[in-house]
């Protein structure tokens, strides 16, 4: 069984993926890792998201697989709050935005989930990557609410860093739903069959209480 989920960052997608993960025993793989993964590489090696032929040689010379925790190894190195930082935050969704890369990835994920029950969750994984899932679901939220659970999480990881604000979090997601609406590839899009939850007043606990009903009833009428 493949379940997809989509949405815009903050909105539930991967604390949602990784309970479904837990308590079905499923591979969880998150797109947007993989893109902040090449984000973080080109950081470290100095190459502008802008050179597209140069970050696609930056994919192709390193392997990317993907751990049941949720972390991205590349060439044996696990990365996993490298991912989260200010510095990729302000590039990935334009490195993702690049279509060649969108291809890289999704070949990855494919390949990494052949054979498996896995849940996937990212911004087109519903309508490009898994447009065959037998659930999807878009999971949104409010800016302002989406910009707090962010600032939380990066309170959270207690790094030496000092976060962002969270009007400065909230500028930045609106900034990328704005680029992420707007791509020619993968763009942001609430598949026709997809299941809408807006998750803006409700606790995790809560949205998860209504996935767990929805993938309980696929599986009892044999989709699984």
């Amino acid at each position: 069984m493949k379940v997809a989920i989509d949405g815009p960052a903050g909105g539930g997608k991967s604390t949602i993926a990784r309970m479904i993960a837990e308590d079905f025993g499923f591979l969880y793989i998150n797109s947007g890792n993989l893109y902040r993964a090449i984000a973080y590489l080109a950081l470290q090696e100095n190459i502008c998201w802008q050179d597209s032929k140069a970050m696609i040689a930056l994919v192709q010379r390193h392997h990317f697989d993907y751990l049941p925790d949720g972390s991205v190894d590349v060439d044996g190195k696990i990365l996993d709050g490298e991912l989260r930082s200010p510095q990729v935050d302000a590039i990935v969704s334009q490195v993702s935005a690049i279509p060649e890369i969108r291809a890289q990835v999704n070949l990855i994920i494919r390949s990494i989930s052949e054979g498996k029950d896995v849940v996937s969750e990212g911004r087109d994984i519903t309508t490009v990557v898994f447009p065959d899932a037998e659930i999807k679901l878009y999971l949104d939220a409010s800016p302002e609410v989406r910009a707090t659970r962010r600032f939380k999480e990066r309170l959270a990881q207690q790094t030496s860093d000092t976060p962002a604000s969270i009007e400065e979090i909230r500028k930045n997601i609106e900034m990328r739903d704005k680029l992420d609406a707007q791509k020619t590839v993968g763009a942001l899009k609430i598949a026709q069959d997809a299941i809408y939850l807006d998750t803006s007043d409700l606790t995790i606990q809560q949205v998860y209480e209504k996935v767990y009903k929805i993938l309980r009833a696929r599986i009892a009428h044999g989709r699984k």
